[in-house]
Order: structure tokens, then C-alpha cells, then sequence
């Protein structure tokens, strides 16, 4: 039987995708289908925020969400095509190309003549080459899809300025402990799409622990709790008690949110040479752990140490600079994990140690004295002095300085040299 008009585009938005499925993981049946049972991102989606007033207008324009991963970028495009009646289609920025981009764009074209409209979901959209991202550029801009791309990467860096213009930025941040924990007793208590027909229970401890080591990802966590309540062995009553040990076994290592080329690479050795900076030893060290357990590069810390020991403690502990150098050569034929040692050596003497910034000030000025001003002539005129020495066998070329060098002084005066 041939089904109508109205039946098709019921089942845009009634059907339930796949990975509602029993079989799939817990994180993926738990992803909230409203607005009322997003958690978390109240930054943007809480009482009177843009975001929010715009899906509850039906006013979206297309979008750029970034964020860590576990932040809810693909449950939120998801909320947004349910709340705003649009078909759902979604692509990877790794898997798909120019083709598949032109077919969806023809079946929304298609969609729109019968009123129905497209959202266009696009996964990792920065992994998209600048040729991809063109394409999207007039669809995007006649309305002919509204674009939700997702992407872990700072946008304004990997996205093509022209779609960042026609796009609306919005920043997903990790989740706060209290909205991990919302989600862990969710899915005990739902017995549909969670752990509620298994009567699982959980001591506040490991649900804690869970939400501690999460880091703010609720994909992690609530995958974690699946683990841990599927190897656990049920009592005798049949249900499941996950108490902390079960929690530690679930989730393991830590996996911090560090990209090796992106913000958060960036952002941490900027705050560990900031915490030296600032004589605080406990956070420098601290980023540093962070730094080690990402797997970051040994070379590129000990490099910033080495420039460290003379930008920002130099003339007042000079012997900063050995220790500085000595680490970075240790660590070379030391090795890890005992390199680590050296390191936080290295990091503790130098955020401990008096701090000047004459000499980064100096050569500043200096330079900047040669870019802007009038540069000074070594004077040919040799003074007294340099006569002097001349005949004497012991300088040659000594030249007669003097009366720039009070000039230069005048000028430099911020210099802490005399």
C-alpha cells in the first residue's frame, strides 16, 4: 500500500533512530530526546539564554558547536531537529565527501517543496577540506539546509571564515560533577532505555568516583556505568550493587581532555609557565602531571623551561638557567617515567626562585628601539682611553661610545642596567 504525503512526513519526525536499540550502549539509549531532559550547558540553554529562546522560537539559524567530547554537541542537534520538526541527517567530517554532501543537499531541496526542512548535522565538521566546507556555503545561506556542525577544534581556526560568518558560535563545556551524577541515577531509574529492569543500585561513593574521573564527559561516565553494572555479580535477591571498587575497575585511567596540536595543548603549557610565573609551585606541578599523563612531548616541556629560566626568573637566580638545561639534557638519556622526576625538579627550583624580567625588558626595548627609532652610529673618534689601549697592544678597535651610550640610556630608561 502506498503511503501518503502526510504518513512520510509523520515519520520524520516519529520514527526512532537505530541506536535506540537494546544493544546499544548506555550513553546512546540515555541521550535526552527534549530540552527538558538535556542536562547540563546552562551557560546557553537555561531560562532566557539565547540558544534557548531561539529552539523554543523555532528561530535557529545554522550553528557551531564546539566543545570537548562527551559535552552533548550530537544530543543537542538531535533536541534541536525534534523541537524545530525538521528532518534529522547527519555526516561524518571523516568518512563523507563532496558526493554525499550534494546528495543530502538534493533531498532536503526535495523535503523543502513539500515544507518539511532539513537539519544538517555534520560531525567533526574541521576535518572537512575548504573545498567540502565551500560546497555547504549556498545551501546554506538560501536556507535550503540549516547546518549544526560539531567539532572538538577551535572553530574560528579550523572553519572556513565564510561559514563561520553565516553560523551562530556556541561553546559546550565539560559537565559539572552535580549534572554527571543527575545522569547516573537516570539511568538506574529507567527501566525502558537504562539500567532500571536490572534493579541497580550504586553507593554514592562510586557514583561520585564515577563523576570525579569522567572529567565532564558524559559519554565516558554513563559507559563506565554500564560496565561496571553488566561485570558486577548480582546478589542474591538479583540485583546489582556497584560499590566504589567496581567503580575504579570500570573506568580505569583518567583520559584527560589534551589534543597535541589544538587549544588544549596550548592552554595547559600556557598555565603551567604561567603558575612558574606566579611562584606557585603546587599548580605548576600540577600542569605538568596534566602535561605527562596526555603523553605530551618531553622535548617541547624542557623547552619551555630553558626559555622560561631566562624570560621570566633571570638575572635574579641565573643559576636557573643550569638547572633548567641540565634537566632538558638528563631527560634525553634518563627517559621516561623516571624523567618525570627531573622535570618536576626542574619545575619546583624554578617556581620557587626569585623572579626578574630585566633582560626579557631589556632586549624588548632594545629591539623595539631599533624598529621605531633613530639608530645609533658606532662613533669612529676614539676616546683617550682607547688610545691608550691601542698603543698599548691590548684594543684596537675600542670605539669612542660614550656619548651615545647616555642617549641610549635616556631612551631604555625602564632598563634595570647601568
Amino acid at each position: 500500500m502506498r503511503e501518503s504525503g502526510s504518513d512520510r512526513m509523520e515519520d520524520f519526525f516519529q520514527q526512532k533512530p537505530a541506536d535506540t536499540l537494546s544493544d546499544a550502549p548506555l550513553s546512546t539509549r540515555m541521550r535526552p530526546e527534549s530540552l527538558e531532559e538535556y542536562v547540563g550547558q546552562t551557560h546557553i540553554l537555561g531560562p532566557g539564554k539565547l540558544l534557548r529562546r531561539a529552539i523554543e522560537a523555532d528561530r535557529i539559524s545554522s550553528l557551531i558547536l564546539f566543545g570537548p567530547p562527551g559535552t552533548g554537541k550530537t544530543t543537542l542537534a538531535k533536541v534541536i531537529a525534534g523541537a524545530t520538526r525538521s528532518k534529522f541527517e547527519s555526516l561524518s567530517g571523516v568518512e563523507s565527501n563532496v558526493a554525499d554532501i550534494r546528495r543530502v543537499v538534493a533531498q532536503a531541496a526535495q523535503r523543502r517543496t513539500n515544507g518539511v526542512r532539513t537539519i544538517l548535522f555534520i560531525d567533526e565538521i574541521h576535518r572537512f577540506n575548504k573545498a567540502q566546507q565551500d560546497v555547504l556555503l549556498p545551501e546554506v545561506e538560501s536556507g535550503v539546509v540549516r547546518l549544526i556542525g560539531a567539532t572538538t577544534q577551535n572553530p574560528f581556526f579550523s572553519i572556513n571564515s565564510a561559514l563561520i560568518s553565516r553560523s551562530q558560535v556556541f561553546e559546550l563545556r565539560p559537565l559539572e560533577e552535580a549534572d554527571l551524577l543527575v545522569l547516573i541515577h537516570r539511568a538506574l531509574a529507567d527501566s525502558d532505555r537504562g539500567l532500571g529492569k536490572q534493579k541497580t543500585i550504586i553507593e554514592p561513593e562510586a557514583a561520585a568516583f564515577l563523576a570525579r574521573l569522567a572529567d565532564g564527559d558524559a559519554r565516558k561516565c554513563l559507559n563506565a556505568l554500564e560496565i561496571a553494572a553488566l561485570t558486577t555479580a548480582p546478589l542474591a535477591d538479583g540485583s546489582v550493587k556497584i560499590d566504589l571498587a567496581a567503580a575504579q575497575e570500570s573506568i580505569q585511567r583518567k583520559a584527560v581532555v589534551y589534543d597535541g596540536t589544538g587549544d588544549a595543548h596550548y592552554d595547559t603549557i600556557s598555565a603551567f609557565i604561567k603558575s612558574i610565573r606566579g611562584s606557585d609551585p603546587d599548580a605548576a606541578i600540577y600542569w605538568l602531571a596534566k602535561m605527562l599523563h596526555a603523553g605530551e612531548e618531553v622535548r617541547f616541556i624542557t623547552r619551555r623551561l630553558v626559555i622560561c629560566a631566562s624570560e621570566d626568573i633571570g638575572l635574579a637566580d641565573s643559576n636557573a638557567l643550569v638547572v633548567a638545561q641540565a634537566a632538558a639534557q638528563a631527560v634525553e638519556f634518563i627517559g621516561l617515567p623516571e624523567a618525570n622526576l627531573l622535570l618536576a625538579h626542574a619545575t619546583v627550583y624554578l617556581a620557587t626562585a626569585p623572579k626578574s624580567n630585566s633582560c626579557t625588558v631589556a632586549i624588548g626595548k632594545a629591539s623595539q628601539e631599533i624598529r621605531d627609532g633613530r639608530t645609533e652610529l658606532v662613533l669612529t673618534i676614539l676616546d683617550p682611553n682607547a688610545v691608550r689601549l691601542k698603543n698599548a697592544g691590548l684594543h684596537q678597535n675600542r670605539a669612542a661610545v660614550i656619548p651615545c651610550r647616555n642617549s641610549l640610556k635616556r631612551r631604555l630608561r625602564d632598563s634595570q642596567f647601568s
